[in-house]
């Protein structure tokens, strides 16, 4: 399983991005994956997840801005981001494991390489 993330950039506080996530795997549509984010100094935190039934799961820092959808036609995963804060300031990886959504990053056996996320106040 491969992963590519993209989509990150220089934002204004209250303002949006878009981030989506390639995936190359076999069976796309059994696997699960995640948005992780780390911020400089900080240990990196789970933001979102998808499940293959395609049920989503929210850090609570992020519920009501963040939507997490999924693609299986196109393979992808993507991370639209609303209302934007200085504190989702952060390098955005996404990751993939072949069971459930979980928040620990420890659980996810793919990751592709992050995609910095820069919000301005």
């Amino acid at each position: 399983v491969q992963l590519q993330a993209s989509g990150g950039g220089l934002v204004q506080a209250g303002g949006s991005l878009r981030l989506s996530c390639a995936v190359s795997a076999r069976t796309f549509s059994s696997i699960a994956v995640a948005w992780f984010r780390q911020a400089p100094g900080k240990e990196r935190e789970f933001v979102a997840g998808i499940s293959v039934s395609s049920s989503r799961y929210y850090a609570d820092r992020v519920k009501g801005r963040f939507t997490i959808s999924r693609d299986n036609a196109l393979d992808t995963v993507n991370l639209q981001m609303n209302s934007l804060k200085p504190e989702d300031t952060a390098v955005y990886h996404c990751a993939a494991r072949s069971k459930a959504v979980v928040v620990q990053a420890g659980q996810y056996a793919y990751w592709g390489l992050g995609t910095l996320v820069t919000v301005s106040s």
